[in-house]
């Protein structure tokens, strides 16, 4: 097999180690030299020299969880092509598993190019994807201490969830911290609620007539106060995405022209794939790094399983959210989709499907800078006009009529005389 790289190293990364394999090819020759460092800042900088003064300017790691971050920046600084593979795809053969041997197998692979690279964006595009993750996993969180308040509630036969579409809004906020401060007065917490909701106050009041105690009033400022701290963490880091967000604005702007597409929806579909998309060779390696493409299954002829591959989690959620809005928006293009592909194959590959349209859009917006342009309701029906007439037709003969069709003539143009 033919070497790539004469000169390339292959590391397995740990919490608290880093095994190192140099690889060298001389007169035919391969000579391996292995070494064993610490993680710690001083040491990866030892890690980096070494690999220098081998010459080495390939290098190769393994993506563990967050512990392949501190190696990669640190011999970013340096002149290394540095690339991360996919554990999955670079499985060393069983029973010889140890770390000597992977870090020896991944330079192996790195020397002959059988290692297919990682998406790992610039540092910008890092940042602000570390914020926005952090804000959804905190946003998780707020649900989480609210559906806790509202078993508090119920706990204590306060029926506020069945009256108010939001315990933890204006009203609802009004009327718990009431609880809490020890008012039990059914027609008292009902009188602090806007008169707007459409509850009456008679079904307010009877909602509100309960057995709260003093461990429920407990309960229930506990999690208020872990609501309140969380929605205080969000503006923090509102704040913070706002003031990175200059380099990524006009991108963001763009994209929330496809429907379905909210300004934060923009924001975390450019911090999970950048604003370079060469990276990716064309619109279907994007959407199978996604995980919205079926995957390859096939033995013998035959296909095996139809279910969409694995990919990129955080993009994949916020992608499969921004189709279900589209879903909904009518007279669009994602809309007529979604209710022609949900009427043959179901709702849940309907909605892939949709998702997946929104990312080709993303793809070809952020390389060609254009604004998205809906190709309306009626674009299919326009594509396929003859499959179209042949089915309504097929429609009539079930109905029992038989029709002769004929195109229609274009109208004589009006004489007008001088």
């Amino acid at each position: 097999m033919e070497v790539l790289h004469e000169r390339c190293a292959g590391l397995d990364v740990h919490k608290n180690t880093v095994v190192a394999c140099v690889r060298v090819l001389q007169a035919d020759k391969v000579e391996r030299e292995v070494r064993t460092f610490k993680t710690m800042t001083r040491d990866l900088l030892a890690l980096s020299d070494w690999l220098d003064g081998h010459g080495v300017r390939h290098v190769v790691m393994e993506a563990t969880g967050v512990y392949w971050k501190p190696v990669w920046h640190i011999l970013s600084d340096g002149e290394f092509e540095l690339v991360l593979a996919n554990a999955a795809h670079v499985k060393n053969v069983p029973g010889r598993k140890s770390d000597v041997s992977d870090a020896q197998w991944l330079a192996d692979l790195e020397a002959h190019g059988l290692i297919r690279p990682s998406f790992v964006p610039d540092a910008a595009t890092q940042e602000l994807r570390s914020l926005l993750r952090t804000r959804k996993q905190l946003v998780r969180e707020r649900t989480s201490h609210t559906l806790r308040l509202q078993k508090t509630l119920e706990d204590a036969n306060v029926k506020l969830d069945s009256t108010i579409s939001n315990i933890i809004g204006l009203n609802g906020r009004r009327m718990i911290e009431a609880m809490v401060a020890g008012e039990s007065n059914p027609e008292t917490l009902a009188g602090l609620a806007d008169r707007r909701i459409k509850a009456s106050p008679q079904e307010l009041c009877e909602a509100l007539r309960g057995r709260v105690t003093k461990h429920h009033r407990f309960l229930l400022g506990l999690h208020l106060g872990h609501i309140d701290a969380i929605n205080a963490a969000i503006d923090r880091i509102d704040g913070e995405i706002e003031a990175d967000l200059q380099p990524f604005r006009d991108a963001v702007e763009l994209l929330t022209t496809i429907p379905g597409v909210s300004d934060l929806a923009a924001q975390g579909i450019v911090a999970e794939i950048g604003l370079d998309m060469s990276r990716f060779p064309t619109v279907g390696h994007l959407i199978s790094w996604a995980g919205l493409c079926p995957r390859s299954d096939q033995s013998a002829g035959k296909r095996r399983s139809t279910r969409v591959r694995k990919g990129a989690g955080w993009l994949k959620t916020l992608l499969v959210q921004c189709a279900w809005a589209a879903s909904k928006t009518k007279a669009t293009y994602l809309h007529s989709q979604f209710a022609r592909i949900r009427a043959r194959r179901g709702e849940k590959k309907a909605i892939v499907a949709v998702a997946a349209s929104i990312l080709t859009a993303a793809y070809h917006m952020l390389s060609t800078g254009t604004v998205y342009h809906d190709l309306g309701p009626a674009h299919f029906d326009r594509r396929r006009k003859d499959a179209r007439v042949r089915s309504l037709l097929t429609s009539l003969r079930r109905l029992g009529y038989v029709t002769n069709l004929a195109p229609l003539q274009p109208e004589p143009l009006p004489v007008v005389s001088c």
